[in-house]
């Protein structure tokens, strides 16, 4: 087995529990990872054997645009929408980092991980 890890895809989404939130929304950051057997790609070279970059960055992309109160909720869309596209993939994992979210206090952000 062997590891795909693809971090830091940064967006501005509408995530929150907070009026405020879905009004000016707030700035997210998507990593994700993949366990595969990622063999055939590393002998053929050819992009129909690996993890699309490009398929994964719009899968995030159109999911974080669906405003959500729970970044719990929107990693699970996210998860599910993957491991439908990349069957071959044995196991993903998906993490969003909610950066300064609005507390009553200093917080500098709050990280849901998700694996399945």
């Amino acid at each position: 087995m062997q590891f795909l890890h693809i971090r830091n895809i940064v967006v501005h989404a509408y995530h929150g529990c907070l009026k405020q939130e879905s009004k000016i929304g707030g700035r997210f950051s998507v990593d994700v990872s993949f366990e595969a057997d990622f063999t055939a790609a590393m002998n053929s070279d050819q992009l129909e054997d690996a993890v699309d970059y490009v398929l994964v960055h719009a899968i995030v992309r159109e999911e974080m645009a669906i405003p959500s109160a729970l970044i719990e909720h929107v990693a699970a869309r996210i998860l599910k929408r993957l491991k439908i596209q990349f069957i071959n993939v044995s196991t993903c994992t998906v993490a969003i980092t909610k950066f300064n979210p609005p507390v009553n206090g200093q917080l500098g952000e709050a990280i849901f991980i998700v694996k399945g």
